[in-house]
């Protein structure tokens, strides 16, 4: 896949942002985690490998860590609450909650994934394979 610049933004237009690189995975995960920080059947996210800039609104972002998680966070808009991008220096990946993306990514949902925790309310896709936990 070739390289794509990605903006996003949050609901209140105080923070935007560019992500520059690859997408590497997209992901509908049912984590009981995704569903709780989403407020809905599935969280879908987008990892890009590459770097993340803030256009405006850098001082808007929070970020809640989950205590005991070992890759769980959730950065956010402090004004508006909306989801927001996070760099993972360990894996040179930026972190990409996919709504609140202003551009369509080139890469589409390739999965499902912790469909083993996946409310019996929330939807389902026939055509994306699912996992129970992370795929190989």
């Amino acid at each position: 896949m070739a390289e794509q610049a990605l903006s996003g933004s949050c609901l209140c237009g105080a923070v935007r942002y560019t992500a520059t690189g690859v997408p590497k995975r997209f992901y509908h995960c049912h984590c009981s985690r995704c569903r709780k920080v989403t407020g809905t059947g599935h969280a879908s996210n987008l990892f890009v490998e590459g770097t993340l800039d803030w256009q405006c609104g850098k001082d808007r972002v929070a970020e809640y860590r989950l205590p005991d998680a070992k890759r769980f966070a959730n950065s956010f808009c402090v004004t508006c609450g909306s989801r927001l991008p996070r760099y993972v220096p360990e894996f040179n990946l930026v972190f990409i909650p996919a709504g609140s993306l202003d551009d369509e990514p080139e890469l589409r949902p390739q999965a499902r994934i912790f469909a083993d925790s996946r409310s019996a309310w929330s939807c389902t896709a026939a055509e994306l394979p699912e996992y129970p936990a992370y795929p190989e």
